[in-house]
Protein backbone atom coordinates (compact mmCIF):
# COMPACT_ATOMS: atom_id res chain seq x y z
CA UNK A 1 0.00 0.00 0.00
CA UNK A 2 2.74 2.45 0.99
CA UNK A 3 4.72 1.72 -2.17
CA UNK A 4 1.65 2.34 -4.34
CA UNK A 5 0.98 5.69 -2.66
CA UNK A 6 4.67 6.54 -2.82
CA UNK A 7 4.72 5.65 -6.51
CA UNK A 8 1.70 7.88 -7.24
CA UNK A 9 3.16 10.82 -5.32
CA UNK A 10 6.41 10.43 -7.24
CA UNK A 11 4.49 10.27 -10.51
CA UNK A 12 2.58 13.48 -9.68
CA UNK A 13 5.83 15.25 -8.76
CA UNK A 14 7.40 14.14 -12.05
CA UNK A 15 4.38 15.31 -14.03
CA UNK A 16 4.44 18.71 -12.30
CA UNK A 17 8.17 19.03 -12.95
CA UNK A 18 7.71 18.04 -16.60
CA UNK A 19 4.88 20.54 -17.01
CA UNK A 20 7.03 23.27 -15.48
CA UNK A 21 9.82 22.37 -17.88
CA UNK A 22 7.47 22.63 -20.85
CA UNK A 23 6.19 26.02 -19.71
CA UNK A 24 9.67 27.33 -19.01
CA UNK A 25 11.04 25.77 -22.20
CA UNK A 26 8.31 27.34 -24.32
CA UNK A 27 9.29 30.80 -23.08
CA UNK A 28 12.89 30.38 -24.19
CA UNK A 29 13.77 31.10 -27.77
CA UNK A 30 15.65 28.61 -29.88
CA UNK A 31 19.13 29.85 -30.83
CA UNK A 32 19.15 31.47 -34.25
CA UNK A 33 21.26 29.82 -36.94
CA UNK A 34 22.71 31.61 -39.91
CA UNK A 35 20.89 30.15 -42.89
CA UNK A 36 23.41 31.86 -45.20
CA UNK A 37 26.40 30.13 -43.58
CA UNK A 38 29.10 28.84 -45.89
CA UNK A 39 29.89 25.11 -45.74
CA UNK A 40 33.03 25.91 -43.69
CA UNK A 41 31.01 27.98 -41.20
CA UNK A 42 28.36 25.26 -40.96
CA UNK A 43 31.07 22.63 -40.53
CA UNK A 44 32.72 24.66 -37.77
CA UNK A 45 29.38 24.83 -35.97
CA UNK A 46 28.79 21.07 -36.35
CA UNK A 47 32.31 20.14 -35.20
CA UNK A 48 31.87 22.28 -32.09
CA UNK A 49 28.39 20.94 -31.31
CA UNK A 50 29.58 17.39 -31.96
CA UNK A 51 32.40 17.77 -29.44
CA UNK A 52 35.04 16.56 -31.89
CA UNK A 53 37.79 18.56 -30.18
CA UNK A 54 37.22 16.83 -26.85
CA UNK A 55 39.12 13.79 -28.14
CA UNK A 56 40.84 14.97 -31.32
CA UNK A 57 42.54 18.08 -29.87
CA UNK A 58 45.48 17.62 -27.47
CA UNK A 59 45.27 19.64 -24.26
CA UNK A 60 47.67 21.90 -22.41
CA UNK A 61 47.63 22.22 -18.64
CA UNK A 62 46.79 25.75 -17.48
CA UNK A 63 45.95 27.31 -14.11
CA UNK A 64 42.29 26.65 -15.06
CA UNK A 65 42.95 22.98 -15.82
CA UNK A 66 43.37 21.27 -19.20
CA UNK A 67 42.54 23.47 -22.18
CA UNK A 68 42.56 22.70 -25.93
CA UNK A 69 45.96 23.31 -27.54
CA UNK A 70 45.04 25.84 -30.22
CA UNK A 71 48.34 25.14 -32.04
CA UNK A 72 47.33 21.49 -32.53
CA UNK A 73 43.61 21.88 -33.16
CA UNK A 74 42.05 18.53 -34.16
CA UNK A 75 45.48 17.00 -34.82
CA UNK A 76 44.80 13.83 -32.81
CA UNK A 77 46.89 11.98 -30.29
CA UNK A 78 50.41 13.46 -30.25
CA UNK A 79 52.87 11.03 -31.83
CA UNK A 80 55.49 11.74 -29.15
CA UNK A 81 53.18 11.38 -26.14
CA UNK A 82 54.28 8.71 -23.68
CA UNK A 83 51.54 6.84 -21.87
CA UNK A 84 51.82 5.02 -18.54
CA UNK A 85 51.47 1.24 -18.45
CA UNK A 86 47.92 -0.06 -18.43
CA UNK A 87 47.38 -1.48 -14.93
CA UNK A 88 46.42 -5.17 -15.09
CA UNK A 89 42.86 -6.08 -14.18
CA UNK A 90 41.44 -2.56 -14.55
CA UNK A 91 39.23 -3.27 -17.56
CA UNK A 92 36.71 -6.08 -17.56
CA UNK A 93 33.02 -6.97 -17.31
CA UNK A 94 33.02 -6.33 -13.56
CA UNK A 95 35.54 -3.48 -13.68
CA UNK A 96 36.00 -0.32 -15.73
CA UNK A 97 34.79 -0.34 -19.34
CA UNK A 98 37.42 2.11 -20.56
CA UNK A 99 40.10 4.52 -19.37
CA UNK A 100 41.61 7.56 -21.07
CA UNK A 101 44.82 9.53 -20.89
CA UNK A 102 44.79 13.04 -19.43
CA UNK A 103 43.97 14.84 -22.67
CA UNK A 104 41.44 12.24 -23.86
CA UNK A 105 43.36 11.46 -27.05
CA UNK A 106 44.15 7.84 -26.10
CA UNK A 107 41.62 5.29 -24.82
CA UNK A 108 41.95 1.73 -23.57
CA UNK A 109 39.07 -0.73 -23.38
CA UNK A 110 38.10 -4.26 -24.34
CA UNK A 111 38.95 -3.32 -27.96
CA UNK A 112 42.59 -2.60 -27.03
CA UNK A 113 44.05 0.92 -27.24
CA UNK A 114 42.74 3.51 -29.68
CA UNK A 115 44.13 6.92 -30.50
CA UNK A 116 42.22 9.98 -31.72
CA UNK A 117 42.96 10.54 -35.42
CA UNK A 118 44.59 13.57 -36.98
CA UNK A 119 41.71 15.37 -38.70
CA UNK A 120 43.79 18.19 -40.20
CA UNK A 121 44.50 18.43 -43.95
CA UNK A 122 48.13 17.39 -43.48
CA UNK A 123 49.34 14.27 -45.31
CA UNK A 124 49.65 12.62 -41.88
CA UNK A 125 45.96 13.36 -41.32
CA UNK A 126 43.18 13.65 -43.89
CA UNK A 127 45.24 15.40 -46.55
CA UNK A 128 44.58 12.71 -49.15
CA UNK A 129 40.89 12.28 -48.36
CA UNK A 130 38.01 13.40 -50.57
CA UNK A 131 34.56 14.37 -49.29
CA UNK A 132 33.31 10.98 -50.50
CA UNK A 133 36.03 9.14 -48.55
CA UNK A 134 35.08 11.06 -45.40
CA UNK A 135 31.37 10.36 -45.83
CA UNK A 136 32.06 6.67 -46.48
CA UNK A 137 34.23 6.45 -43.34
CA UNK A 138 31.49 7.98 -41.18
CA UNK A 139 28.74 5.88 -42.77
CA UNK A 140 30.62 2.54 -42.48
CA UNK A 141 32.81 2.99 -39.40
CA UNK A 142 35.85 2.06 -41.49
CA UNK A 143 39.01 4.19 -41.62
CA UNK A 144 39.24 5.95 -44.99
CA UNK A 145 35.91 4.36 -45.87
CA UNK A 146 37.24 0.83 -46.27
CA UNK A 147 40.17 0.20 -43.93
CA UNK A 148 40.33 -0.92 -40.31
CA UNK A 149 37.43 -0.40 -37.92
CA UNK A 150 37.03 3.04 -36.37
CA UNK A 151 37.29 2.17 -32.69
CA UNK A 152 35.63 3.50 -29.53
CA UNK A 153 35.11 6.02 -28.18
CA UNK A 154 34.48 7.52 -31.64
CA UNK A 155 30.67 7.63 -31.98
CA UNK A 156 30.70 7.21 -35.77
CA UNK A 157 27.31 5.45 -35.67
CA UNK A 158 25.76 8.64 -34.27
CA UNK A 159 27.50 10.88 -36.80
CA UNK A 160 26.39 8.48 -39.55
CA UNK A 161 22.87 9.86 -39.00
CA UNK A 162 23.99 13.26 -40.34
CA UNK A 163 22.97 14.29 -43.84
CA UNK A 164 25.49 14.19 -46.69
CA UNK A 165 25.26 17.99 -46.79
CA UNK A 166 26.24 18.26 -43.12
CA UNK A 167 29.07 15.75 -43.50
CA UNK A 168 30.36 17.70 -46.52
CA UNK A 169 30.26 20.85 -44.38
CA UNK A 170 32.23 19.13 -41.61
CA UNK A 171 34.77 17.97 -44.19
CA UNK A 172 35.02 21.50 -45.65
CA UNK A 173 35.75 22.88 -42.19
CA UNK A 174 38.38 20.21 -41.47
CA UNK A 175 40.04 21.00 -44.81
CA UNK A 176 40.16 24.69 -43.81
CA UNK A 177 42.24 23.99 -40.69
CA UNK A 178 45.98 24.62 -40.59
CA UNK A 179 47.69 21.31 -41.41
CA UNK A 180 49.49 19.74 -38.45
CA UNK A 181 52.11 17.08 -39.11
CA UNK A 182 51.36 14.34 -36.58
CA UNK A 183 51.57 10.62 -37.24
CA UNK A 184 49.07 9.12 -34.81
CA UNK A 185 50.02 5.62 -33.57
CA UNK A 186 48.12 2.65 -34.94
CA UNK A 187 45.54 1.05 -32.64
CA UNK A 188 46.83 -1.68 -30.36
CA UNK A 189 44.85 -4.96 -30.24
CA UNK A 190 43.56 -6.15 -26.84
CA UNK A 191 46.17 -8.85 -26.16
CA UNK A 192 49.09 -6.61 -27.14
CA UNK A 193 47.74 -3.68 -25.13
CA UNK A 194 48.06 -5.69 -21.91
CA UNK A 195 51.85 -5.87 -22.41
CA UNK A 196 52.41 -2.54 -24.12
CA UNK A 197 55.33 -0.65 -22.61
CA UNK A 198 53.94 2.73 -23.67
CA UNK A 199 50.57 2.18 -21.97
Amino acid sequence: MYSRIHHRILLVICLIAATQGVVVGSEEQEPQHNTNATPVERGHYLVNVGGCGECHTPKVLTKDGPQPDENRLLSGHPADAKLPPLPPGVIGPDRWGAIANNDLTAWAGPWGVSYAANLTPDVTGMGGWSPETFIQAIRTGKHAGGGRDILPPMPWMDYAQMTDEDLRAVFAYLKSLPPVSNVVPAPVPPAASQNQDRM
